[in-house]
């Protein structure tokens, strides 16, 4: 019903300057918890969501569980299933590692067998923590090729009671396990295991599943972090509306610090979102950038950065972001505690450092860092990864470079389908080819 249609395409970007006034694009995370929970409530209201390939990938998967959800303004209605049903079919979730985490737990709550697969992308990423998980509640879940990845088969119902998860993979696992619990028959405990990274993504999970009424306590003691969840709880999300995204921002922001001339983002309020951390960071990096956080505002014009060093161990998502400003910059720019960056749409640690040597960059990867060695960036044709953050950062980096072309531009559906537009109605010299 709300299919987004992917064409190839290549995007040529020419050296440009950029000014002026834009709306940032609805958070992405928090449209798929929002549908997510939706579809398991009885009547929702999603108001201004992010309708892109990775949330009408959300869209299909909860349509495949019961939930009924159409179009309806600038929002969606959904009339969810308070325990899913068995879908008739696969649930296909294209490219989106959100959807598939999410609805392996969920179809965990059914009382019988489903199947999730997703495109060759999907079918290399991890999941195993998350199916062990998943035993350990009482569920029978597996990986058809007994490696963790998709096609992956899961026959409930969930039990409850106490597992343990790995915390350094990725957090889609543990907002999963959050989402799905509070409906499963008993009380859990899911437990921890070592650095809990990408936490925000975490806390917005626990901030939507709040809205719908569910209760979910946490501790952190000598044993480690642990969250307690309820069983037999209640879903009640009669309204939500989705803020704007940081993440998908991040590159506007960036544009904005290289190449901009007073460059105001809107709809950017205070939230759970840790890519927030981006405004920080550029103040770091010298940017003259203020944040009015009554109007959700953010002004930034074009600054002489220069390199710091960042902890992405909370914000993986800004790693490709970082990694440009850093090349763009004066002196050294580090980007440290990234080894979870190399599980995400592809490994962007490799490929950022790959394409941005290709404009000249100084940049070197270890297991779980970038090291970049600004500089002057030139122009240069990029292969985009077919991953939506990679294309957008690279295009920031052309931007100031000029003559640059990349590849598998059209992956930028995944998660800001505005995008070419928005940049070009603020200057940017960047079109389709």
């Amino acid at each position: 019903m709300f299919a987004v249609r992917m064409k190839t395409m290549k995007i040529r970007i020419d050296r440009s300057t950029i000014a002026g006034t834009i709306a940032a694009p609805p958070s992405k995370s928090y449209t798929h918890r929002a549908i997510t929970i939706a579809a398991l409530s009885d009547e929702s209201m999603i108001a201004y969501p992010l309708l892109s390939a990775d949330t009408e990938a959300t869209i299909s998967a909860a349509s495949r569980i019961g939930a009924t959800i159409t179009r309806s303004g600038d929002g969606l209605s959904i009339r969810g299933v308070p325990r899913p049903e068995v879908a008739a079919n696969v649930i296909n979730v294209m490219n989106s590692g959100t959807t598939l985490r999410f609805f392996t737990a969920i179809t965990s709550l059914a009382s019988g067998t489903s199947v999730l697969t997703g495109d060759a992308s999907i079918r290399t990423r991890p999941n195993t923590p998350l199916l062990d998980a998943l035993c350990n509640l009482g569920v029978n879940a597996f990986s058809t090729r007994g490696d963790g990845t998709a096609p992956i088969v899961v026959t409930g119902p969930l039990t409850g009671g106490r597992t343990a998860i790995s915390g350094s993979i990725s957090s889609q696992f543990i907002s999963a396990l959050l989402i799905a619990c509070p409906l499963a028959k008993e009380d859990s405990v899911i437990a921890i295991e070592g650095e809990l990274k990408s936490r925000p993504y975490v806390d917005v999970t626990i901030e939507v599943l709040h809205e719908a009424g569910i209760v979910i306590e946490e501790k952190n003691d000598s044993e480690g972090l642990k969250f307690l969840i309820e069983g037999n709880q209640r879903f009640d999300l009669k309204k939500y509306t989705i803020p704007g995204d940081f993440s998908s921002s991040s590159y506007l922001l960036a544009a904005g610090a290289l190449a901009g001339d007073n460059v105001t983002i809107r709809n950017l309020y205070p939230s759970a979102q840790g890519d927030a951390a981006i405004i920080q960071v550029l103040e770091e990096m010298g940017a003259d950038i203020k944040w009015d956080k009554k109007k959700g505002e953010v002004t930034i014009t074009k600054s002489d950065l220069h390199g710091v060093t960042v902890n992405v161990g909370k914000t993986p998502d800004l790693t490709p972001t970082l990694a440009v400003l850093g090349a763009c910059a004066s002196g050294e720019m580090r980007i440290v505690n990234a080894s979870h960056v190399r599980y995400k749409e592809t490994d962007r640690l490799h490929a950022m450092t790959v394409e941005l040597a290709k404009m000249g960059v100084n940049i070197s990867e270890t297991e779980d860092e970038l090291v970049i060695r600004g500089g002057e960036v030139t122009g240069a044709s990029l292969h985009g990864w077919d991953d939506h953050r990679i294309v957008m950062s690279l295009a920031v980096a052309g931007i100031v470079a000029g003559d640059t072309e990349i590849d598998t531009a059209e992956s930028v559906a995944v998660s800001y389908p505005g995008f070419v537009r928005d940049m070009q109605q603020i200057g940017a010299g960047l079109r389709e080819v």
